[in-house]
């Protein structure tokens, strides 16, 4: 089959490679309809994400047909149509069975890599290297899904791929957000970060009832796309103002009741801050940078809450924690438990909450996965969300 493939730092490529096969008997294999480049995958792009090999399958968010079962996989059928979780869980350990499959303890065949460095691990995670678990990822043409008796969501013949595709990672992901910022009716909400993420969480604060969403990044048509589809009533161009002084004066001096970050590791900003954390990341003696949480946490109103859906891989300096403590702030942070969100949000979708095909801005063949890549990156043609077909 085809599929795109890691080669080193800003340099995949579509190669040919052995079919997937049952291994398990909770196994299925999928033929893959629709899949997309995330923003995370960036992140294994320009070459931040360790234990990476030459030849790994990546790609996290994916659906299609079911072409093959496992024999214990019997809530599913051959031509059934699903959505696949980024994450890869059992449903039976402690974790799964609390809800937080992002933390399964039985689905990481290699969690001795993460326990050095984060002292626990989480859940395998497809195509998102080997300290996730080696696991081949979606941009291909099949992709083997363990424990898919649990994992894969069936999804109506009514609804295009476009429709429920992103229930597989950044739709759940940006809800997620907005559900640990603990957003009630009234509140106002800021979001750093307007890319397809930083979208669906300003849509979800919406759905919960913010009073004021706003939207925080560089890119004028990330925050035209904000303000016009997500439902942000303000926006704030972070080259143009100082964010915490613009904050300040959209909230009376009080600040947001919550913050998200939406950015992660490779945060933006400028001036000697944003110059210090780049030379130290490209040194790699500082993995992330922490631009975009640095000024959530200094920006949130005291009591409030900061929380964090954006990719963070290791250590970070100069975090202000005098002010998080102090100003009895709550840090909340995760990957997401995407299993939890998957059937509720469907069910959004199909009333017409919302259409998370808005964010949808190219559509390519997989083949094309190398120039979506580098399209993605330097954010050419207003890039927002690139969907592949194989």
């Amino acid at each position: 089959m085809l599929a795109n493939c890691w080669h080193g730092k800003k340099d995949v490529r579509v190669d040919r490679v052995p079919d997937p096969a049952i291994l398990n008997s909770r196994d299925a294999i999928v033929k893959i309809t629709s899949t997309t480049i995330c923003g995370s995958d960036l992140h294994l792009y320009n070459g931040f994400i360790p234990t990476m090999e030459k030849g790994d399958v990546i790609g996290h968010e994916f659906m299609g047909e079911i072409v093959e079962l496992g024999k214990n996989v019997t809530n599913l059928a051959i031509g059934d149509r699903v959505v696949i979780p980024f994450n890869i869980f059992c449903g039976v350990c402690n974790n799964c069975q609390a809800g937080l499959s992002a933390a399964c303890e039985n689905s990481n065949p290699n969690a001795y890599i993460q326990e050095k460095m984060m002292g626990h691990a989480t859940s395998g995670f497809y195509g998102y290297s080997h300290m996730t678990g080696g696991f081949a990822g979606g941009q291909a043409e099949y992709a083997r899904v363990p424990f898919a008796d649990v994992a894969a969501l069936k999804v109506p013949d009514h609804l295009t791929d476009e429709q429920v595709l992103f229930l597989s990672d950044i739709f759940p992901t940006g809800y997620f957000g907005a559900d640990l910022a603990e957003i009630k009716p009234g509140h106002v909400v800021a979001v750093w970060g307007a890319g397809p993420v930083g979208q669906f969480s300003i849509a979800s604060a919406r759905m919960m009832g913010a009073e004021r969403i706003i939207a925080i990044d560089r890119f004028p048509y990330r925050l035209r796309m904000a303000a016009e589809r997500a439902g942000a009533t303000d926006i704030i161009n972070y080259e143009e103002v100082n964010v915490l002084e613009a904050l300040k004066e959209l909230t009376g001096g009080r600040g947001p009741d919550a913050c998200i970050d939406a950015v992660g590791m490779e945060a933006h900003g400028h001036g000697a801050q944003f110059a210090y954390d780049r030379a130290k990341q490209m040194a790699r003696i500082e993995l992330d940078r922490p631009i975009a949480l640095r000024e959530a946490i200094m920006s949130c109103k005291n009591g409030g809450v900061v929380s964090v859906i954006g990719v963070y891989g290791g250590f970070i300096d100069k975090f202000p924690m005098g002010a998080l403590m102090n100003r009895g702030l709550t840090l909340r942070s995760g990957q997401c438990h995407v299993k939890r969100y998957m059937q509720p949000l469907l069910e959004r979708i199909e009333r017409g909450d919302i259409d998370p095909s808005f964010v949808i801005s190219h559509t390519m063949n997989l083949s094309d996965a190398p120039k979506g890549y580098d399209m993605f990156v330097h954010k050419a043609d207003e890039s927002m969300k690139i969907v592949l077909h194989p």
